[in-house]
């Protein structure tokens, strides 16, 4: 029967004419599926658009509860039952041989001695009532800013694994650390300063073992990797023009590398080679930024002496707490600070005289982190920055006898705290059993710790990935789950 609507163009069947009638129904479909995830709103089809560089601001994935993280990382491995996990019951049972004590838990197999109780005195601050060691006065008094997890533990006894995992999410070298996945995922807000800044111990105390491996990019484009400060001298190398270089001329040398460059890869993406244009842009930008970013000078006086810049025994530490908010400030997404260098009573690595090495340690960082806080929060940082304080690993709750004792390493059980940055402040999470050997209660592992901070950051952890080798990585590899209860 035939239909008077029916015109079809001249040579068109009605079957040509089913056949694209039903194209087009899936078109449809796929029109509805969008909608229905919010993907052809404006503002998701501005988030599809392709960034105008490597470090130019991501949308994260959800609303976020901080644009940027300060890690304040206590290397070489911070006794937790010397610092904030309180243990009554080690004190009573002094002296005592622990139970089930395997001898190659720890580092040192030959040199397994009894319980040994904390040597510093623990009391409740706060409104929280949270036990503090004694060798933290000033940081005691920001307890009720903090949530503290008690149960997390990692993969290694040995330092240098144990900082790849903390630091990569796994225990081997040539993994991308948590600032590179970070600024890949979210870019940096300030496009003439670092999207990721590292800072550590005097260079007569070395680097943590790994050395920059601990904040390179690893398989993500080396613009992601972290940036090194010096503590000493210049903090980078070259940030002054070449002497009778002139601006001008500088630009052009870079217009015409640039150029070069580009013809190279022609129409082929070349990731490295975008990736290193931008670190010479981002050099020459630097020059002229990060020169009056980096300077202290023009400081106040009284936040000065509040981080202690002029106090010999943490003025490094206080200039590095006090850059780092200085970063933040200016868009910097990602700050880290090492306390402690390579080797043993240069570190956190209390194996002899467990008393003078973390008297020492805290009394270089108590005061500028304590400050770091205070200064965050009545310029109203603290809300938008995550502050992390930990190590690589715990230490055992038994002495390492020899001289003054000590105590080994311990990967069972490891104590870290967050502030600011939309935690649960004044909040306690996980416990270790009754004398601090290992995390008993809501265990956290390392991939759980790093799928909340991306969390924390707007970012969902399994949806970050980087294709590599033919596969999908993610900072969280297989695994992590939400630390749910430590979020506000």
């Amino acid at each position: 029967m035939h239909n008077p609507l029916w015109n079809p163009p001249a040579g068109m069947s009605r079957r040509n004419a089913l056949k694209r009638a039903g194209a087009g129904f899936g078109l449809l479909a796929l029109a509805g599926l969008l909608e229905k995830e919010g993907l052809l709103s404006p503002a998701a089809a501005a988030a599809a658009a392709p960034p105008a560089g490597p470090l130019a601001p991501h949308p994260p994935h959800y609303p976020a509860r901080a644009k940027a993280v300060i890690w304040l990382f206590m290397n070489g491995g911070p006794s937790q039952v010397d610092t904030w996990d309180y243990k009554p019951e080690l004190t009573k049972r002094d002296g005592q041989k622990l139970d089930g004590m395997d001898k190659f838990t720890g580092f040192f197999a030959n040199e397994v001695g009894p319980l040994m109780k904390s040597p510093f005195a623990f009391a409740q601050h706060g409104q929280s009532g949270s036990w503090v060691s004694e060798i933290f006065p000033n940081l005691a008094r920001h307890v009720d800013k903090m949530a503290f997890i008690h149960s997390l533990h990692t993969q290694s006894n040995n330092h240098s694994p144990a900082l790849f995992a903390i630091n990569t999410g796994v225990t081997r070298m040539g993994a991308p650390c948590v600032g590179s996945w970070v600024n890949y995922g979210l870019g940096s807000e300030n496009q003439n300063l670092p999207g990721f800044v590292v800072m550590a111990d005097p260079l007569n105390r070395g680097l943590p073992k790994g050395y920059a491996q601990n904040w390179g990019a690893g398989f993500l484009p080396s613009v992601y990797q972290g940036t090194f400060l010096r503590p000493k001298g210049e903090p980078i190398d070259n940030l002054v023009r070449p002497a009778g270089m002139s601006d001008t001329a500088q630009r052009a040398q870079l217009d015409l590398l640039g150029r070069l460059n580009h013809d190279h890869t022609g129409a082929g993406a070349d990731p490295e080679l975008d990736a290193r244009i931008e670190s010479f842009e981002l050099a020459y930008r630097m020059q002229v930024t990060a020169p009056e970013a980096m300077d202290i000078a023009h400081e106040p006086e009284h936040i000065k002496r509040m981080y202690g810049v002029d106090e010999k025994r943490c003025s490094h530490f206080a200039r590095q707490c006090l850059l780092a908010r200085r970063m933040v400030e200016r868009g910097v997404r990602f700050v880290q600070i090492y306390s402690g260098g390579t080797e043993n009573q240069l570190s956190w690595d209390g194996h002899k005289d467990i008393v003078g090495n973390h008297t020492g340690f805290a009394g270089e960082t108590d005061q500028p982190i304590a400050a770091l806080l205070s200064d965050l929060e009545q310029r109203g940082l603290l809300d938008s920055t995550l502050v992390i304080w930990g190590g690589e690993f715990g230490r055992l709750p038994i002495s390492q006898p020899g001289g003054k004792p000590g105590r080994d390493h311990n990967q069972h059980a490891n104590t870290v705290w967050l502030a600011g940055g939309g935690v649960k402040a004044g909040y306690h999470h996980g416990a270790t059993d009754e004398v601090g050997f290992k995390a008993a209660v809501d265990r956290v592992s390392i991939n759980d710790l790093h799928a909340t901070i991306l969390h924390l950051l707007g970012m969902q952890h399994d949806r970050l990935t980087f294709r590599y080798n033919g596969r999908d990585f993610r900072l969280t590899d297989v695994a992590g789950e939400i630390i749910k209860a430590v979020i506000a």
